[in-house]
């Protein structure tokens, strides 16, 4: 097991950054992008169109935000209902359906699962994250669930040129293997 000289978190986003874009591309069958700078920020936020956000606890814990424009989460939720078999003359019209936020919700719920999973592959470490709460808002909403977690990286990525990102907020942890000491 290999261990970053990093602050752990930005090996959880590089996890984060990895598996979320194998897990989309595998559900939706459409080519994900991410950006390869992984940014520092101060605080993270849900922000416009569509946003989803769940806490994960365990032997590490933070707050994960999905943050969509409105054309990444309706590309996201056409392509993966197509891809489940879906007639296209059966899917939701717009945003605003509800439909499209409790898809994205499963996909989140999806997407914590493997990173979870990935997580406790490269680190032996485990973590639980409640249900995923998806919804359309109109203006930002900064999130401060605990003063602990006070690492924050913002990870952007591509569907067919829509923008989505996802923000990253952890207590200030850094794993160390045992066997270099």
């Amino acid at each position: 097991m290999e261990i970053s000289n990093n602050h752990s978190i930005d090996s959880i986003a590089k996890i984060f950054l990895n598996t979320t874009q194998r897990i989309l591309e595998k559900s939706t069958g459409k080519e994900i992008n991410y950006a390869n700078t992984i940014q520092k920020i101060p605080r993270i936020s849900m922000r416009p169109d569509l946003t989803c956000f769940v806490q994960f606890y365990g032997d590490y814990m933070g707050l994960v935000i999905f943050n969509f424009s409105e054309e990444a989460a309706f590309e996201i939720y056409r392509h993966y209902m197509i891809n489940m078999g879906m007639p296209e003359d059966e899917l939701a019209v717009s945003t605003s359906d509800p439909e499209v936020p409790d898809t994205i919700g499963e996909i989140t719920n999806q997407l914590m699962g493997q990173l979870i999973k990935a997580v406790e592959e490269a680190y032996d470490l485990n973590a639980c994250y409640g249900q995923p709460k998806a919804l359309t808002i109109s203006s930002a909403i900064s999130l401060s669930i605990n003063d602990t977690y006070t690492e924050n990286r913002r990870l952007s990525f591509k569907i067919n040129n829509y923008i989505f990102r996802i923000e990253l907020s952890m207590e200030n942890t850094e794993f160390i293997d045992v066997a270099a000491l």
